[in-house]
């Protein structure tokens, strides 16, 4: 057993790396087997990530000091060697990846998986982006990881037929490919100035430049910060969000959603780390502030502007993170906390939101069931239409784009449907009683009382945004569920269990955070005190593979 503790950090990433790779020599009419591998991998991923988060708390104590793990690989020492960290905060995140994770292959077997695309294999390849991204403890393992998810999700943004697609996804990796320019060279500057790219070593290096030293690290930064907000999707950066997003597939927008907080994650870990830094925590925050404004404001006009659910909730995507970026700039401890549970809550709604769009379309009258923007009606695909079904031995779906052996149509379809986005609504608006209430309640509560701290001005200004872009919200999507539901002819929509279980199943998280705001709270409340303690995180990793000196001689 200890030895399994001992490499469990290590799975997340090796295991959909393996999958992925199996999945690749698995024809095509074994379906039975594919599915078995991809549904066996993410289960894994799933259940290791949910043991790491247990071996943070303070339940767990008596396993990692501090609640902090240090994988090396190879067993060298931090910072010559790759070290993987699990503290309170890379947990979280994997353990976020794998519940969308799960949630979004379920939904897709019932009609996304296609044959002759490698849809599995590339997922698999996603998962394991984000989870290195999560865990990795230096600057260049971050971008290699940063690569592999992006080089997934170039394919999974081009999955599908359709002239729209094809061009709004070239756009998404023509910019992504020049924030990893950024990236590379941001990495370049940095390590040829302090000679080091292990977060944990970084700040004791810093503090040692001179001047002009200083500049260049400066610039490298900067850089740095240019490709995390490009991928945060901040403000001007994300004009290729929300048409990429709205015309992907639903079950790849809904793992996008995932995507879009690991550049916030980026900026909230480094961010954090170099807050002791006297120059980075005078300019940082003050950065983040305006940039978060400016997307929180962005992202509200985009959902005033837009009548396509889909772009809308691509434009919520952009709204939750100037939230989050906003919220950060105001470089008040007490706001961490609130913004890790405002973070969970809108990954969760933005997923759910997005596999729901892949079910509302059907209500309309005449429209192609499980079609999106220009695709092609699935009705239209036969087996004698389709080669690809035909040399692959697999069975077409039916005309509502679903295999006969899924199972039975669910009864009352519309009224689920219609349940299912009163919920989201609530929750992107942040009404009570769901989470999204309490998330930002709560870390508007935080940000009032750090007044003095933060500047009142400030707090006002960040209040009225989160009560003004909720207000917005209402409007654009009863707006929208009017049409949807109410508004001219209906169709009555035919759903089957694996589309709407994971619907319900992210519904039902959210309701638990609600409920179990309390718990939740307190493990953020931890989180934070983790985040804002660096000496910790550094003594942790440098001290465990004696590779440095101890806390106290990192600069406060």
């Amino acid at each position: 057993m200890n030895a399994l503790l001992q490499h469990l950090p290590v799975l997340p990433i090796v295991v959909p790396l393996v999958a992925g790779a199996l999945l690749l020599l698995v024809r095509e009419s074994r379906r039975t087997v594919r599915l078995g591998i991809a549904f066996g991998s993410l289960l894994v991923q799933l259940a290791a990530a949910a043991t790491l988060l247990y071996l943070t708390t303070d339940a767990a104590a008596d396993v990692w000091v501090d609640g902090i793990g240090v994988y090396a690989i190879g067993s060298w020492p931090a910072p010559f060697g790759i070290v993987l960290v699990i503290d309170r905060l890379s947990a979280l995140m994997i353990t976020l990846a794998g519940v969308v994770g799960l949630a979004t292959l379920v939904y897709s077997i019932a009609y996304w998986d296609r044959p002759a695309q490698p849809f599995h294999s590339l997922y698999q390849l996603l998962m394991m982006g984000l989870n290195g991204a999560f865990l990795t403890g230096d600057l260049f393992n971050l971008f290699v990881f940063f690569e592999v998810l992006l080089a997934a999700s170039y394919g999974l943004a081009l999955r599908g037929v359709g002239a729209l697609r094809v061009r709004n996804a070239l756009h998404y990796i023509a910019v992504n490919l020049v924030a990893s320019v950024l990236f590379l060279l941001g990495i370049a500057v940095i390590y040829g100035t302090v000679g080091t790219l292990n977060m944990a070593d970084l700040l004791g290096k810093v503090a040692a430049l001179a001047p002009g030293e200083r500049v260049l690290f400066d610039a490298g930064a900067g850089l740095l910060g240019v490709a995390f907000l490009v991928k945060a999707g901040a403000w001007p950066l994300n004009f290729w969000l929300p048409s990429t997003y709205s015309v992907a597939i639903a079950p790849v927008a809904a793992s996008f959603a995932m995507l879009t907080k690991v550049g916030v994650y980026a900026v909230l870990r480094i961010g954090t780390l170099m807050s002791q830094d006297d120059a980075a925590a005078s300019m940082l925050p003050l950065i983040l502030y305006y940039i978060g404004l400016a997307t929180l404001f962005a992202g509200t006009v985009g959902m005033l502007a837009t009548q396509h659910l889909a772009r809308l909730v691509a434009y919520s995507v952009i709204m939750s993170s100037g939230l989050l970026l906003t919220a950060i700039g105001l470089g008040v401890e007490t706001v961490t906390s609130p913004v890790l549970f405002y973070f969970a809550t809108s990954v969760l709604t933005t997923a759910a939101f997005f596999l729901l769009t892949g079910m509302t379309d059907r209500t309309r009258f005449g429209a192609a069931p499980a079609a999106t923007v220009d695709e092609p009606s699935p009705g239209a695909v036969s087996r004698s239409a389709s080669p690809s079904y035909v040399a692959f031995g697999v069975r077409a779906p039916d005309a509502y784009g679903t295999d006969d052996e899924v199972g039975a149509p669910i009864p009352a379809a519309a009224a689920f449907l219609g349940l299912m986005f009163v919920c989201c609504v609530l929750l992107v608006a942040g009404l009570p009683p769901l989470p999204g209430f309490v998330a930002k309640f709560t870390l508007l509560a935080a940000a009032l009382e750090g007044v003095t701290t933060a500047g009142e001005g400030a707090v006002w200004v960040l209040a009225a945004g989160v009560l003004g872009s909720g207000f917005a919200a209402i409007i654009a999507l009863a707006r929208i569920g009017i049409r949807l539901f109410w508004a001219g002819i209906r169709r009555r929509p035919r759903l089957h269990v694996l589309e709407a279980a994971p619907v319900a199943f992210l519904i039902a998280l959210c309701l638990a955070l609600s409920a179990g705001s309390g718990p939740a709270m307190g493990f953020f409340d931890a989180a934070a005190r983790s985040l804002h303690e660096p000496q910790t995180y550094i003594r942790s990793v440098l001290g465990a593979s004696g590779g440095a000196a101890p806390a106290a001689e990192v600069p406060r």
